[in-house]
């Protein structure tokens, strides 16, 4: 295609929203003419399904629940009065405590005021709260936080230790456990991680220690027992990877000294834009229908997002549970066996132009990039780098250099603009991934809305901790004496999980905590595992 054309293409392929500050240019993604045309039946289902879904419809048969995060941002929507209730009221719970937590009202047991932030959660617990905490920072905040994001001891040791370098460490820090259920058992582990630190710093964890979590969960059992300082709702209408706007976020959001009031209103305003129930004017819709026409309907392409913004570096990975545990699923609505789903990575501009900009470009064409473009470099001006030329420049040179490299490879690509980044901004592009999402599985005829696979993986982590404990007393029971992986599952019975045991020995020999050796043989597998 000319230059000329492209041109003529870019203006007919762009959705510009000056009312929230964005657009969408998806003019190089390589639709055949009329294939708009050719969804708007589709695309007019979704609308409606969604108009549905916010009225307060079941969205989920199986656990006979709504799906509301839309009412996060505007209450006045949600389908009774004690949902609206709850929404206003646990935002003002949030901003109340926030005020107490920097006025140094609400205070730490042996310290003028909590400085820190630790929030141990997990999945939707953390990575949203990650992405907003990364993307809004500033030296100015009032608190800093660290994350317990996985059940990882090294990682957790290094959180402490950066908690421990900072001003009097656990004594300033007040820790935020984030859990629907209460059960999950990262987010378990995590904790009980932190209450041994408080310990061995001379403190009591409950004086430090605030729950977010589902009314009469297990976590909220455990917090007002202990008397904590404090707890915050999650609803069962909320799921996980949608909760970034509930308490979830906000609370962690409000403490480091965000705007949060900002964050709800960008969301609202894109919320706005994306009832639209006209295609071309809907960015969220487009953005569907683009997933939709790259991958076939049936995720044949991968997602690579790349914000040209280092403080967006972790939007890739918010994005990645948002569309991925929503998306990738098994069986349509009807019970068929479809296998939907679509694969999303990235990190960010330019630096991926030293990484797999080379195989986008050159390699195999099995995806499609969404560049995401700031139009603001900073808060003021900028020096020159060169004669009439700042960073900024570069930064903007790049993107569209990488844009067109691409296009020339015939690689597809959209690139979505915000003219700055702010609180308003972030949550803009929350709420715009989220309704494109939900677009996207009436689309494919999926549910968003529930994960039977997570169930499925924390399950089977579950049967390996029970093995776990049987090796272990096996090993114990015959002290001194030596097995090999094999040797103990047929002691065991378990023949059929000789590979489970064999890891799980592994495992056991390179830590000290359950006092298990290993003698080497000439093989892995002829190794002798003794207690």
């Amino acid at each position: 295609m000319d230059a000329r054309a492209l041109w003529d293409r870019y203006k007919a392929c762009l959705c510009h929203c000056p009312e929230v500050g964005l657009s969408l240019d998806y003019s190089r993604m390589n639709f055949e003419d009329g294939y708009l045309d050719a969804m708007s039946g589709p695309a007019q289902a979704a609308f409606a399904a969604m108009a549905e879904l916010e009225a307060g419809a079941i969205a989920n048969p199986d656990e006979k629940r709504m799906v509301g995060h839309y009412w996060l941002r505007a209450p006045e929507l949600a389908p009774d009065a004690k949902i609206k209730a709850e929404i206003a009221g646990t935002l003002l719970q949030i901003k109340k405590f926030t005020k107490l937590v920097h006025a140094g009202k609400a205070k730490p047991q042996k310290a003028a005021q909590f400085k820190n932030l630790l929030v141990v959660g997990i999945g939707g617990s953390a990575l949203g709260p990650q992405f907003v905490s990364r993307a809004l920072s500033t030296p100015k905040d009032k608190m800093k936080v660290f994350f317990f994001d996985n059940t990882d001891p090294d990682g957790m040791d290094y959180a402490l230790g950066q908690i421990a370098g900072s001003g009097k460490g656990m004594k300033e820090t007040l820790t935020v456990v984030i859990s629907k259920s209460g059960g999950t058992k990262e987010t378990r582990n995590g904790m009980l991680e932190a209450a041994a630190a408080y310990k061995k710093a001379g403190l009591k964890f409950e004086r430090h220690a605030v729950a977010v979590t589902g009314e009469g969960s297990e976590l909220d059992k455990v917090a007002v027992a202990g008397g904590w300082i404090a707890r915050f709702p999650m609803w069962d209408w909320v799921g996980g990877r949608t909760s970034e706007l509930a308490a979830v976020g906000l609370l962690p959001a409000a403490l480091q000294g965000l705007d949060i009031d900002a964050m709800l209103r960008g969301a609202k305003a894109i919320d706005a834009v994306t009832r639209r129930p006209v295609v071309e004017s809907n960015p969220a819709m487009l953005l569907a229908l683009m997933w939709h026409h790259a991958g076939q309907g049936r995720g044949a392409k991968d997602m690579v997002i790349l914000p040209y913004r280092d403080r967006l570096e972790l939007f890739s990975k918010y994005l990645q549970q948002l569309v991925m545990e929503s998306l990738g699923k098994e069986k349509d609505l009807n019970g068929k066996v479809v296998n939907q789903g679509i694969a999303v990575y990235g990190n960010k501009g330019s630096t991926d132009q030293h990484a797999y900009v080379q195989q986008l470009r050159e390699g195999v064409n099995n995806f499609f990039a969404t560049f995401i473009e700031v139009l603001r470099s900073r808060a003021g001006k900028s020096m020159q780098v060169e004669p009439g030329v700042t960073s900024g420049d570069f930064l903007d040179g790049f993107l569209q250099g990488t844009r067109k490299a691409l296009y020339e490879m015939d690689r597809e690509s959209m690139t979505l603009t915000v003219e700055k980044l702010d609180a308003e901004t972030v949550g803009l592009l929350i709420a715009l991934y989220e309704r494109a999402v939900g677009f996207y599985a009436t689309l494919v005829g999926i549910n968003a809305y529930h994960q039977p696979g997570v169930e499925a993986g924390k399950k089977a982590a579950g049967a390996v901790i029970a093995l776990q404990l049987k090796v272990v007393a096996h090993l114990k029971g015959a002290k001194g004496k030596g097995f090999t992986s094999d040797q103990v599952a047929d002691a065991l019975g378990a023949a059929g999980d000789v590979e489970t045991i064999h890891w799980v020995l592994r495992h056991l020999a390179a830590n000290p905590d359950a006092g298990v050796k290993v003698k080497p043989g000439k093989t892995p597998f002829e190794a002798k595992y003794s207690a």
